[in-house]
């Protein structure tokens, strides 16, 4: 049955804009298909109609590497879990599945991811695409987690691809920037559920950047917050535990994580957008107002948060060893300059791994996130921030903002050619170009 006959096509024009509302796109059509052959026939159909096609999940990246002016895929009739499999201990999702979805199904299972970003709100086709990650000193991104995938091509194609199936294709597209095809099911390695115990505590900016080496090695997944305009940060280590389970308390959770994080911070992000002078003070306030705590939770309930303030977000990548100079030299260009930064920086790792195009991709990475309220002008701060870290080979995260372009990205890839010659195979006519991929790859 084709799309069309079965009512899933859109044919009207609407704008499409990103949760951040920084990217916006006018395609010529939507398309929902309600199967691997309708999507499929999708993109045939785009062919035979010259136009371009590229497939959105819930618009969390702040780039527009899903913007189209031709054809829209939306995949949220492609939902849910096809297969577990207990004895290869995997777990086939179709690729529309929120992280929300399948981390929750998972733990009905009894099973877990074994790392997670720290939301689940994206599509797991479109947070493994981008490369999304948490932290984590052995274990990697999403992507990484991949063992197989099944991928739409530009004739509409479906190819099934893992390490032993199509492995070139495997190594390239479990981080694809949608570049190769449209990822139409994703295989994932999980393990038992297993506890983590989490601890948030304040420390010093001098003193986590003097002591990083010792906090990254002990943990097995460490993080912190930097707040701008002061010499403060918040720590977080999250660790395996034996139990008991000791989540937070409701009513201490809802004051730390929903009026804390999300309600007051969303107040004193407008106070800061409306006087900009007042930031410095809000952020010694901030940057006080969480105090120490400690919780033992299944892994999702712990490795993330809810994230209600809208803000735009640049992310680089860096080596692990430079990540010291490059927070220095952040520091500095925020202490000496009139901007007023009103978010916290971000800070996490990741071990190298072997996906062709994944920041982490051959080295041991540190992740350096910068953010601004959404409103606010962003380009003077990240501007400056871009310069700290390509000064320092940063990758930048394909899903967040960066000026980069395919000169720079290619030497910072070591295996950028292969990425752009298994393009130009499986889809020379360029059917999931944007001006996005232009920019990034290369024409």
């Amino acid at each position: 049955m084709s799309s069309a006959a079965s009512g899933t096509t859109s044919t009207r024009s609407g704008v499409w804009r990103n949760w951040a509302g920084n990217v916006t796109a006018r395609p010529v059509r939507e398309v929902t298909p309600a199967s691997v052959e309708e999507l499929s026939a999708a993109v045939r159909k785009a062919a035979e109609d010259g136009l371009r096609v590229k497939a959105v999940g819930t618009g969390h990246s702040f780039t527009a590497a899903a913007a189209t002016d031709g054809v829209l895929i939306r995949p949220q009739l492609l939902t849910g879990i096809r297969k577990i499999d207990r004895d290869a201990m995997t777990v086939t999702v179709e690729a529309g599945t929120p992280l929300k979805r399948l981390n929750m199904a998972l733990a009905r299972e009894g099973l877990s991811l074994t790392n997670m970003g720290d939301i689940m709100e994206q599509t797991v086709s479109g947070a493994t695409s981008t490369g999304t990650h948490g932290t984590g000193r052995e274990s990697s991104s999403i992507a990484a987690q991949i063992r197989g995938l099944e991928l739409v091509t530009a004739d509409g194609t479906v190819l099934t691809c893992s390490e032993k199936e199509n492995p070139e294709v495997f190594a390239a597209a479990r981080i694809g920037i949608g570049a190769l095809g449209i990822v139409t099911a994703i295989t994932f390695a999980v393990e038992p559920v297993f506890l983590l115990t989490a601890r948030e505590e304040p420390m010093t900016f001098d003193k986590v950047l003097a002591e990083f080496d010792e906090l990254w090695a002990e943990n097995e997944h460490f993080e912190f917050y930097w707040f701008p305009h002061t010499g403060n940060t918040n720590t977080k280590r999250n660790n395996r535990s034996a139990g008991p389970e000791k989540p937070i308390p409701q009513l201490s959770g809802w004051f730390e994580d929903e009026f804390l994080s999300n309600g007051v911070f969303q107040v004193a992000q407008w106070v800061g957008r409306a006087a900009p002078a007042t930031i410095p003070t809000i952020a010694q306030i901030s940057s006080r107002a969480l105090s120490a705590r400690t919780y033992t939770d299944i892994p999702y309930k712990v490795f993330t948060s809810p994230r209600r303030v809208r803000f735009v977000e640049m992310e680089y990548a860096v080596p692990r060893e430079a990540l010291r100079d490059t927070l220095r030299e952040l520091k500095a260009m925020v202490d000496r300059s009139p901007l007023r930064v009103s978010f916290p920086v971000e800070v996490r790792t990741a071990p190298a791994d072997d996906i062709t195009l994944s920041t982490a991709s051959g080295r041991d990475s540190a992740y350096v996130a910068v953010h601004m309220f959404k409103g606010t002008p962003y380009q003077g701060y990240f501007t400056a921030a871009e310069r700290i870290f390509t000064a320092h080979e940063g990758r930048p995260h394909w899903g967040k903002v960066h000026t980069r372009d395919a000169d720079y990205l290619s030497g910072v890839y070591p295996r950028f050619g292969e990425f752009t010659a298994l393009r130009d195979r499986l889809d020379p006519d360029r059917r999931f170009q944007n001006d996005y991929l232009r920019r990034v790859l290369g024409s």
